[in-house]
Parts: C-alpha cells; sequence; structure tokens
C-alpha cells in the first residue's frame, strides 16, 4: 500500500511539473512565456525568436527554411533592419548581415546556401553558414530596379522596375489605401528583368503599362517565374507565368464571373500547380483554388466566411493546409475569423481545425503562416504580446 502511494505521488508530481513547464493560457493580451499552450485549441505555442528586439517572417510565399533554421529579419541594436537565423531546435539565434542602413530581399537560395537582399542600388548575398558577404549586381543609374525572388538552381536573380513617376506617387502617397488605385490607374509602364548571377548581366523579360508585381520563380523550374497584375482583385486577370528563355506569358486562371477575384497566390512545392485565393464573387463564396500548369485544369477546396485568410500556404504534398485568418474589416467582413487555421481537404470542402485564438493580435500586420520543415509545426508572426515575434504551433495536439 505504501508503494502504490509513493508510486501514485510521484506521478501526481511529474504532472503538476509538466502543467507548470506548460501553461495553458489566453493566447496574448499580456507578456507570454516561450512556450504555452493555447486555452482555447489546446495546441502548444513556442516563441521562435527569443531576442528583445522586434522580430519579423518572411512573406508567405518567399521561403525562409534552409535544413532546421529559419532565415528571419529583425531590429538590431541600432534599430536597423537586418537578416538572422534561428535554429528551430535549440532556437539560437545569429545575425547574419550588419548593414549601416536598412535591407530587402526576403530572397534565400538553398542551392546556393546564400541569403540575397538589396541597399540601395546594390545586391549583395551572404553566406547563411558563416556570414560571408559579397556583392552580386549594382543596378545602373537608368535602371534602379527591385529584386524579389531567386530560381531554382540559384542561377537568376528576379524582380521588376518601376518608373520614377510611378515611385513619386509612392513617396507622396505612402499609405497603401492612398497609392493604390492612384498606380493602376496612371497605367505606367513596370518591367520584370532577371539578373544572371555569375555573368552579372540583366537581362529584361517583358514591359507592360499594367502594374506588374509579386514576382517569384517557381521551386522546380528554373525558367518559370509568376506575376501579377496588381491592381483591385475585380478588375484585372491577376495571376500569370512567363518562360525567362521564351519570354512567353501565360495566364493562369481567368475570371468567369462579375466581381470575381482570385490572388495571393503562391506556388505548391513540387512546382506543379499554383495555388491562389478564389472568391466567387468577391466577398460572398470562398475557396482556395489550385490550378495545374501542365494539365491546365482547376481545383478548388470550398470553406466559409470565418476560415477566410489574408494568406494560405500548402504542405510539399498538398494534403494539408494552412490559413492565417482575418478581422472583421478585410474583405470576408467575418465574425470570428481570427485564428490560425489548419485546413484539411474532403472532397470540394476544407475541413478546418483552430490551432491558435488571435483576438489580442492586430492584422495590420499579418501573421503569414509557413510549414515547419518537418512540416509538423505551423509558424507565423504576431504583435499579441505587444512586439513582432516570430512563433511555431504544433499541429498535434497537446
Amino acid at each position: 500500500m505504501r508503494k502504490q502511494s509513493i508510486i501514485l505521488l510521484l506521478i501526481i508530481g511529474s504532472f503538476i511539473q509538466f502543467i507548470q513547464a506548460q501553461p495553458v493560457m489566453e493566447t496574448g493580451g499580456q507578456k507570454m512565456p516561450n512556450e504555452w499552450i493555447d486555452a482555447v485549441t489546446h495546441h502548444k505555442i513556442i516563441k521562435l525568436t527569443q531576442r528583445e528586439e522586434s522580430s519579423l517572417s518572411f512573406y508567405f510565399h518567399n521561403n525562409p527554411f534552409i535544413d532546421n533554421k529559419m532565415v528571419f529579419y529583425g531590429k538590431d541594436e541600432h534599430k536597423k533592419r537586418q537578416y538572422f537565423i534561428v535554429d528551430l531546435a535549440t532556437f539560437k539565434v545569429t545575425q547574419l548581415t550588419h548593414h549601416a542602413g536598412n535591407i530587402t530581399g526576403e530572397i534565400l537560395s538553398t542551392t546556393r546556401k546564400e541569403i540575397c537582399y538589396q541597399s540601395a542600388d546594390s545586391v549583395f548575398a551572404c553566406d547563411v553558414q558563416d556570414g560571408t558577404e559579397r556583392l552580386v549586381y549594382v543596378f545602373p543609374d537608368n535602371f534602379k530596379g527591385d529584386i524579389t525572388t531567386i530560381n531554382a538552381d540559384g542561377t537568376l536573380l528576379g524582380g521588376v522596375y518601376a518608373s520614377p513617376e510611378e515611385k513619386e506617387i509612392s513617396r507622396r502617397y505612402p499609405q497603401k489605401h492612398d497609392y493604390f488605385n492612384r498606380i493602376f490607374e496612371a497605367h505606367l509602364p513596370r518591367t520584370l528583368f532577371t539578373i544572371n548571377i555569375n555573368k552579372k548581366e540583366l537581362n529584361k523579360l517583358f514591359t507592360d503599362t499594367a502594374w506588374l508585381n509579386h514576382v517569384q520563380f517557381s521551386p522546380t523550374n528554373p525558367q518559370l517565374m509568376m506575376f501579377c497584375h496588381e491592381g483591385s482583385w475585380h478588375k484585372v486577370d491577376r495571376i500569370w507565368t512567363i518562360n525567362t528563355e521564351s519570354k512567353k506569358g501565360t495566364l493562369v486562371h481567368k475570371r468567369t464571373m462579375d466581381m470575381e477575384i482570385a490572388g495571393h497566390e503562391w506556388f505548391a512545392a513540387d512546382g506543379n500547380t499554383i495555388w491562389y485565393d478564389l472568391q466567387l464573387p468577391k466577398g460572398k463564396t470562398f475557396y482556395v483554388g489550385g490550378t495545374n500548369l501542365q494539365t491546365e485544369m482547376e481545383i478548388k477546396y470550398q470553406l466559409n466566411r470565418d476560415e477566410w485568410s489574408v494568406h494560405y500556404t500548402s504542405a510539399k504534398d498538398n494534403k494539408m493546409f494552412a490559413g492565417d485568418g482575418g478581422d472583421s474589416a478585410a474583405v470576408a467582413k467575418a465574425k470570428d475569423g481570427k485564428w490560425i487555421y489548419l485546413f484539411m481537404p474532403n472532397g470540394d470542402q476544407f475541413q478546418s481545425e483552430k490551432l491558435v485564438n488571435m483576438k489580442n493580435h492586430q492584422y495590420k500586420l499579418e501573421p503569414n503562416v509557413h510549414f515547419s520543415p518537418d512540416e509538423k509545426w505551423i509558424i507565423f508572426q504576431a504583435n499579441f504580446e505587444g512586439t513582432e515575434n516570430i512563433y511555431a504551433v504544433e499541429i498535434k495536439k497537446s
């Protein structure tokens, strides 16, 4: 009897230690520990960027992972935006860049093991293993472009050039709600381009008075680039691809009804499908749509209004999806949409599971969901503690 009592006390003690190590809490609205269990969803959340300064993740379609590490950007001790890398097993953070000014790019080449970025008119590359930096390219005075992507074999950077007139609109009207329609209605020329990294050569692919934007290379086809016609989505056939050798452009999805919208597009990991937010029509019926680039066949998975997300992403086998939700001011006008979601296709529908309660997050900062390299976690950024940090939520319920 005494032995049984001792065993019971040991079990209770172990359980209490587990609870103390994994507090069950409302997510946000206060300073959070480095690990906790969401009191509503019962999923474990870990703070990946355990540092004092602001930390922000890559945009949802930009790959931040190399091996079991993640590149992110944040403020250094001088309040300058730099690139850092975090080990996803140990949470050790290392600063990669040390520029005097701010840098842009979010371009990681797993082939070269380098992150490429831009400062003013110069493009640099930094080795993510030892931090060695090199100058890649300097734009000429008459063509100040902006890089946004790198191709699958690490030979080409891609981006877009905007006219001085467009840049002046952006300077005079820095808020999106002020510049967006002005740029769309101005019909100013934009040019898609590539930079051959080894030869340091600029190649202009295509110029149009449509607002060319959101340039992304295929993760598998080194010659395939995706771009969009920016503007109010219900006014444009948005999603296009172009072959960088033939320079042939192809429309990926054509609208079929008044006020239909398709956007926030991304490549599937295998490069065979382009996925996108699809609404038939805008703000009424919600889907994640996809177009197979070989067969041109389209598929769509329906979800409800509250499940609509600012951005979605897909697992490597396209059998899991995730979404970052949205607030009531977004296009879906969701009454209860502030969640990080997991989606599982079931026929032509999504079955959803809520992973993180985002009630204390301000959606002016987009969470930008990513599956972790082992696909056991969904990684996102949030401000629900009052500062910006990057978090991971475990897909398996605790």
